[in-house]
């Protein structure tokens, strides 16, 4: 017989043994036609039980032994669910919750931060940075580098390694026809050798090449992913050879870059790519705006690779310092003395790595502890289970089962509760990553991440269902399958205090655990909390900011009047112009120096504003005034309190000087501080100076890029978007609005991460509470029942039932009092490590014990209860009738 039949009759069952008897009593009937007494026919195949031998053997023949009884296994397994469905469903649903946690957090970090980029030889691809240490002792790392520096690395290592530029993908304003027809889009600055480097092939036309990156503006050419073909222009071929203009300067699209390339940023897509030569700062060595990724060569030795480029790149910084004094100097000498790193880049590098590599890093353990918990309650409740089953498992034993056999049966069963609860956290997953995604999403700068399910997510998950079968399910089985019959058949359990001692060790866990979760989840919710609560020293509220952009330069008092016009719009309050919103991440820092002395080492930040700013902002003025129409920049500026605190003692700074690169100001004003680019970064010195920037003599710089600030006087400023929108170009022609966001926006904005953080800590910390409160009442619940007739007797002879109540429930809250204490030692040392690795600081409050301590104690009050309730009505009448 063949493998295929073998393997097909093992799923046949009972219609394979009708066939065995059937074609046995056919022989039968057809040696009585030939005139064989029916009684000898019948005879001649033995007796019965040589019969029911012959029929095993045959069918043992037919099929595939160890598969039939994976099938039967199978079949009594199912069962076995369907006749403990609330069981069942308890198991199921708590290890599909966390199974589905562990599943969705795994695509985040993975396409976030392991996937490998779709080009040749990502296993060869690294980044180089810098790490310095600033005044202040902390270690400072940055992957920006001047171009000019990028080309003398990438000529000396050039026989062992290819260097590729690649600027971070920024979301310009752009056209293919007039400037109505503006749009945004994904833009990144490379190498004209990175496509051949990455072994890229063109879907159309032709990709970028070393041609394309020899001289500073020469080769206006873009190439587009075939992401942004497919959804801008539907793949049309024709679009090759069309022009866009990009600010003032005009491209021709000579090419798409076949395949799922998207850039080198995980989270975001690069819609167009241009030569690095075409960037506006090519050519300046005091501007870092390229990242370098080294593709290295086979057979080329990592260290010596490395140490080459630092000679280099500290050369070109010691040329640069060259000139320099004070703290000028200092700063470049800390640039100087930086070591450089070289770190894998096969996953690509971007900011949202940084940013949430170490967050995903704390999600992953916390659904780790939540999949740890809901194991260990499971293989509780299996293990009650269990010892409900000790007759059957006697009886089995008692007929020729051997232990191997048992433990195979029960695997299967809790197999198939695992690939259950996999399925449905399949489910969860898929719907609860695009969900994560969706929370730190941003209008302005949008995240996407190619959340797919592949090979890799399908081995975790098929890896995920193997180690939670056997975290939860080997250990219940092979308890089982260790029964005694003789004691099991007699109405004994041949060891309650082995089984119950292990039981109680899990609620421990549980709750060490359960007690480690909260405690994470309280430390994230009050940093959360004390974030959202922090002084701005300014009102967000109605506030809405306008990026205005022109096609050519035009002076302060142009703007000025579109100013005027803005102010004149119903609904509008106050209007002020700013070079950028606070804590939009512009940045613009210098040294300066206080009456004549030296540039002191504290970086001084400055901030372009209109008179009326910091009353539209609402900042209290201090001391002085606001600036006035005549006022100009070199000439007056407005401080904040940390700027006088630093420079000036704290004394009254008004009338007092200063000086930036050679600039003399005044200070005419003191306001209140607010924080400039970060809401977690402590206040720096702040500078306000006069957007009416002259020249040395005397005449007007023109801008081509400016923030307006309109307070509203309606609730949501977005109401007057529209209106805002269309009278900037009404009011001067050349004018438009680029972007449109709220301060408010921008407040939430640094906030995101621990809000995410906060959000998704609070859920698994009600997971863990309700899977810890499951596991307690399954506890409970199973050893009053095994001590129910001890307690009827107990009550018979004069035991109040408060003392039955007390002894049915101590022994597991002192396992809770153990797990506790352990979670707390563990929760101590974890959020000192949490708190130094994702802010910086160290310490913990010891009155954050207090909230876990508190639910954990009234979770196990409420779990008890019904179980104290049961064990004060223990009639002793019943239990002794029954015994």
């Amino acid at each position: 017989m063949s493998l295929w039949s073998r393997v097909a009759n093992a799923f046949r069952g009972e219609k394979l043994n009708g066939e065995i008897a059937e074609e046995m009593e056919s022989h039968i009937a057809e040696a009585v036609e030939q005139g064989r007494d029916p009684v000898e026919a019948r005879r001649a195949f033995g007796c019965d039980y040589q019969q029911r031998q012959q029929r095993q053997a045959s069918h043992e023949i037919r099929v595939v032994g160890w598969l039939e009884a994976l099938r039967a296994d199978i079949v009594f397994g199912w069962r076995q669910l369907k006749r403990n469905k609330v069981t069942s469903i308890v198991a199921i649903l708590s290890l599909a919750l966390a199974m589905g946690a562990c599943i969705g957090a795994f695509r985040l970090m993975d396409a976030l931060l392991w996937r490998p980029l779709p080009v040749a030889h990502a296993e060869r691809l690294y980044a180089i940075s810098r790490q310095a240490i600033t005044p202040q002792g902390k270690p400072i790392q940055s992957d920006s580098w001047a171009y000019p520096s990028f080309t003398l690395m990438r000529d000396a290592v050039k026989d062992q390694a290819e260097l590729i530029a690649v600027s971070p993908a920024s979301r310009k304003d752009l056209t293919y026809g007039s400037d109505q027809d503006m749009e945004k889009a994904n833009v990144q600055y490379v190498s004209g050798s990175m496509f051949q480097a990455f072994g890229l092939r063109p879907a159309q036309g032709r990709l970028l090449a070393e041609n394309d990156d020899q001289t500073p503006g020469a080769h206006p050419y873009v190439v587009l992913s075939y992401d942004y073909w497919t959804q801008r222009f539907g793949k049309d071929p024709q679009v090759v050879g069309h022009t866009l203009r990009l600010g003032k300067d005009l491209f021709e699209i000579v090419g798409v870059v076949d395949g799922p390339f998207t850039g080198t940023e995980p989270g975001t897509v690069t819609d167009i790519f241009l030569p690095a030569m075409m960037h506006p700062m090519v050519t300046r060595s005091d501007a870092s705006w390229i990242r370098t990724l080294v593709l290295v060569k086979p057979g080329t030795a990592l260290d010596p690779l490395r140490q080459k480029l630092s000679a280099i790149s500290r050369a070109f910084e010691q040329e640069r310092a060259k000139g320099f004094t004070g703290a000028d100097l200092a700063f470049f000498q800390r640039i100087i003395d930086a070591t450089l790193l070289m770190e894998p880049a096969g996953a690509g590098i971007s900011s949202l790595q940084e940013e949430y590599r170490k967050a995903l890093g704390i999600l992953g353990v916390l659904v780790a502890m939540v999949l740890l918990i809901a194991c260990a309650n499971v293989a509780n409740l299996k293990m009650a289970q269990s010892a409900m089953r000790s007759r059957e498992m006697a009886l089995r034993v008692a007929i020729g089962a051997g232990r191997g056999r048992l433990v195979q049966m029960l695997l299967v069963e809790n197999a198939m509760l695992a690939a259950l609860a996999a399925g449905l956290g399949a489910l969860f997953a898929w719907r609860s990553a695009p969900l994560v995604l969706a929370m730190i999403q941003s209008t302005n700068n949008p995240v996407r991440l190619l959340l797919s399910t592949d090979w890799r997510v399908l081995g975790f998950g098929v890896g995920l269902v193997f180690c939670v079968l056997l975290l939860f399910g080997v250990l219940p089985a092979l308890r089982a399958s260790a029964v005694k019959p003789v004691s099991a058949l007699k109405g004994g359990d041949d060891n309650p205090h082995s089984r119950r001692r292990l039981m109680h060790g899990m609620i421990a866990a549980q709750v060490a655990f359960c007690f480690l979760v909260i405690f994470m989840s309280g430390l994230f919710v009050r940093t959360f909390a004390s974030l959202a609560n922090k002084p701005l020293g300014f009102s967000p509220e109605k506030l809405l900011l306008l990026d205005v952009i022109s096609q050519q330069g035009q002076p302060p008092v142009v703007w000025d009047q579109i100013a005027d016009t803005l102010r004149s719009v119903p609904g509008v309050e106050k209007v002020a112009i700013a070079g950028w919103p606070l804590l939009s991440g512009g940045s613009w820092n210098n040294f300066v120096s206080v009456n004549g002395a030296a540039p002191g080492p504290v970086m001084t930040y400055l901030l372009a504003i209109s008179p009326g700013w910091q009353e539209t902002m609402k900042i209290p003025l201090l001391d002085g005034r606001d600036f006035r129409s005549g006022d100009t920049a070199p000439g007056q500026a407005i401080v904040n309190q940390t700027f006088v605190n630093t420079f000036f003692d704290g004394k009254n700074p008004v009338g007092k000087t200063f000086q930036e690169r050679g600039n003399l100001y005044q200070v005419v004003g003191l306001v209140a501080d607010a924080p400039y680019g970060n809401l977690k970064d402590p206040i720096v010195p702040v500078a306000y100076i006069p957007f009416h920037e002259v020249s040395a003599q005397g005449v007007a710089k023109p801008e081509t890029r400016e923030t307006f600030l309109v307070r509203t006087s309606g609730v949501n400023p977005l109401a007057l978007a529209s209106v805002l929108r269309k009278a900037v170009p009404q009011a001067r022609a050349g004018f438009r609005v680029s972007d449109l966001r709220t301060q408010s926006d921008l407040v939430q904005a640094q906030t995101v991460r621990e809000r995410l953080l906060a959000m998704l800590a609070a859920f698994f910390s009600f997971v863990a509470l309700l899977l810890a409160a499951i596991g307690l009442y399954g506890v409970l619940s199973y050893s009053l029942q095994q001590r129910e007739r001890e307690f009827g007797i107990r009550i018979a002879v004069g035991a109040r039932v408060g003392d039955i109540a007390w002894q049915a429930t101590s022994r597991i809250f002192l396992m809770v009092i153990t797990g506790a204490a352990i979670g707390a030692a563990l929760g101590f040392v974890s959020v000192r490590s949490v708190q130094t690795l994702l802010y910086g600081v160290k310490g913990s409050d010891p009155l954050m014990l207090a909230g876990p301590a508190l639910v954990l104690l009234a979770i196990a009050l409420l779990s008890a209860l019904p179980v104290m309730v049961r064990a004060s009505r223990i009639d002793p009448k019943i239990m002794l009738r029954a015994e």
